[in-house]
């Protein structure tokens, strides 16, 4: 099966690009911005989730979801599961359901 993982492997890092480029909207919305990954995240927990405004574990989804997407982008065998990949794209789209309530 190994001529198919490219495709979990893939879902994960996409899946996780679509958590991160969320909750960056969410933050400039608020007129906030910033240069990495890390600070996206800690911004997100800090202005946004601990306050209530989005749900707690949309925090825990972002704080966890770049060990994965590392393993997809840049491990020689991630071996990443098609478990794996539901679960990021299921997170995906909470993320984007709250996207959906605050934009449109």
């Amino acid at each position: 099966m190994r001529n198919r993982q490219w495709v979990y492997d893939f879902a994960v890092s996409r899946a996780y690009y679509a958590l991160f480029y969320v909750a960056e909207a969410l933050l400039d919305k608020k007129g906030l911005s910033f240069s990495s990954h890390a600070a996206v995240i800690s911004a997100f927990g800090q202005y946004l989730a601990h306050p209530g405004k989005v749900p707690l574990d949309l925090h825990r989804q972002l704080i966890d979801a770049p060990a994965l997407r590392t393993r997809a982008d840049y491990d020689i065998y991630p071996n990443l599961s098609k478990q794996d990949a539901q679960m990021l794209i299921a997170q995906a789209d909470a993320f984007l359901a709250i996207a959906r309530q605050v934009f449109c």
